[in-house]
């Protein structure tokens, strides 16, 4: 690895395999790191091994070997813990989900074999197949936890990474629609990029998802199974490219159904480390090329209303912006303080992405403490906990030691 500062990182966090790779200027791409030194293995078990005599945790091959060879407590089903809140017993005591992802975070990390990696980390961009408000809820305690302040990681589902993936390739690769086909070994799915070029910026987009089952037991009849369904699927389109990714695939099976895929010289790509180096690649957008600024990802996660408030700012009437339409759920947070004027309670303005048209939506403050005018100053946090839902957070901040906070917070979700 020749990157040792300002570290862009991209982690696939899997269901049953996740991955590590690293954005290289000066090849300027996303690299993997192998879990083994000098080899070409890229896959690790995301799973965790509680070392009984060293009272620790390891992950991956190592986790596997520990638990085997060394009566290590072996904890294989990460993915689906970090979908919950319910703490998880280990070695006879309870332990927290996010606690159980911040050690395997951590482990990963350490292929990067980088000392201090919070100081030396830009930016850390974790993928995975799709994400509900626990799993970011525990994605954020946990790197918290290893001391990464919000600025340096970033979330996004597997979606979102193939767009930063494709899009991270020569022009030539996407400048027209892009077929991807995702297997496992009982299905594929199919899904197309498409980009509106007649829009300022280039709206991109991933149709909805096409699905068929594969025959897993006689391979002839599976690749005529998958021939049949890519026939329904490309059908006359012209693509730039076809994306192929999933253990579910092999050209050895594939035989027929390969030579439909390259038809007309289209340019056909397998590979199991699609992910992490979109997760990658989006870091190394936002922090450092800035190569997509003309072209925005419909993302089904965008939050699609912008919102603020009316209030005097250095002494004018001016709109303040709190949430910004156009990014994804999870990465819509705000937080102002300020000091109310003559109400009781707070108005935000709410207006659709594009549009002119303003939403008035009213927050009530039930036993706000009777004050003069111009001393109650609250905190307000606005945090999105999915993509329709915003919860607002009040906190009483009293004004100074004449009017000393009461303690009072009020709760509230919305969908704007």
């Amino acid at each position: 690895m020749n990157e040792i500062r300002d570290l862009i990182v991209g982690i696939d966090f899997g269901r049953e395999y996740s991955q590590i790779c690293y954005y290289d200027r000066k090849g300027e791409e996303p690299r993997s790191l192998s879990m083994k030194v000098g080899g070409s293995q890229y896959e690790a078990p995301t799973c965790l091994c509680r070392r009984t005599e060293q009272k620790d945790y390891c992950v991956g091959l190592e986790a596997e070997y520990f638990a085997r060879e060394k009566g290590g407590i072996m904890i294989d089903d990460l993915y689906g813990i970090c979908q919950k809140r319910e703490k998880v017993m280990v070695a006879g005591t309870e332990t927290e989900p996010w606690g159980l992802l911040a050690q395997f975070l951590n482990g990963m990390l350490k292929f990067l074999g980088i000392t201090e990696l919070v100081k030396n980390t830009k930016c850390i961009v974790v993928t995975l197949e799709e994400l509900g408000n626990i799993q970011v809820e525990n994605f954020r305690k946990a790197f918290s936890s290893m001391g990464f302040p919000e600025g340096k990681y970033m979330l996004q589902d597997y979606a979102e990474s193939f767009y930063y993936y494709v899009l991270s390739q020569k022009k030539e690769i996407w400048n027209r629609s892009v077929a991807w086909y995702a297997f496992t070994p009982e299905k594929v799915i199919f899904r197309k990029l498409t980009l509106n070029g007649g829009t300022r910026p280039v709206l991109v987009k991933l149709e909805d998802p096409v699905e068929t089952d594969l025959n897993d037991s006689d391979n002839e009849q599976r690749d005529a199974d998958f021939y049949t369904f890519a026939k329904n699927t490309l059908g006359s389109e012209l693509y730039s490219s076809i994306q192929i990714d999933g253990e579910g695939f092999d050209q050895e099976w594939a035989q027929k159904s390969v030579k439909l895929l390259c038809y007309q010289k289209r340019k056909v790509f397998y590979g199991n480390n699609l992910f992490a180096k979109g997760a990658c690649a989006a870091g190394a957008e936002r922090f450092l090329t800035r190569k997509l600024r003309d072209y925005r990802y419909l993302s089904s996660s965008l939050v699609l209303k912008d919102v603020g408030m009316d209030m005097r700012v250095m002494g004018a009437q001016a709109y303040y912006p709190l949430i910004e339409a156009g990014r994804n759920w999870y990465e819509c947070r705000a937080e102002c303080e300020l000091i109310l004027d003559g109400t009781d309670e707070l108005i935000f303005v709410a207006s659709a992405m594009g549009e002119s048209e303003k939403k008035y939506i009213g927050m009530r403050l039930p036993g706000l403490p009777k004050r003069p005018n111009k001393t109650t100053r609250l905190d307000v946090k606005l945090q999105y906990i999915s993509q329709d839902e915003c919860e607002i957070m009040v906190t009483d901040l009293g004004f100074g030691e004449m009017f000393p906070s009461s303690g009072k917070v009020w709760k509230e979700t919305t969908r704007w």
